[in-house]
């Protein structure tokens, strides 16, 4: 995926929409200058299928030698799909964080939240501004 066509929430995930038999779904990831900021990523825990995430909610967590940081979700419906393998290859958040780095799927059932993501030019702004 190319990150000028993704969403981003100040936040620092992505979420990428697509329809799909008749629904929006979002698929998610953490952006690679969240990933950058936080270095040497060790552990990850991710929700289970089914569980309903709310935009801005914690749905997990990413854990660095630096820091444990909260996951948030970028929009509210229902997980789909979950990368279950990347928790045990933390290291494609690294090297792929935009296509392979995906953390989950969530078909959304509130289309407002998205309205509250930055896009790609702003969500660079916001980055140079944390430096």
């Amino acid at each position: 995926m190319n990150p000028e066509d993704l969403l981003f929430a100040e936040t620092h995930e992505w979420a990428k929409v697509i329809e799909e038999n008749g629904s929006k779904v979002a698929t998610v990831g953490i952006s690679a200058f969240a990933v950058e900021q936080l270095t040497d990523l060790v552990y990850m825990e991710l929700p289970s299928v089914g569980t309903p995430v709310e935009a801005g909610s914690e749905f997990g967590e990413v854990e660095s030698v630096k820091a444990v940081s909260p996951l948030y979700s970028p929009v509210t419906g229902e997980i789909i799909d979950v990368n279950s393998g990347l928790p045990d290859s933390l290291e494609t958040l690294n090297s792929d964080p935009y296509n392979a780095g995906w953390i989950l799927k969530v078909k959304i059932t509130d289309e407002s939240s998205l309205g509250k993501l930055l896009d790609y030019a702003a969500y660079q702004k916001q980055c140079a501004e944390e430096g």
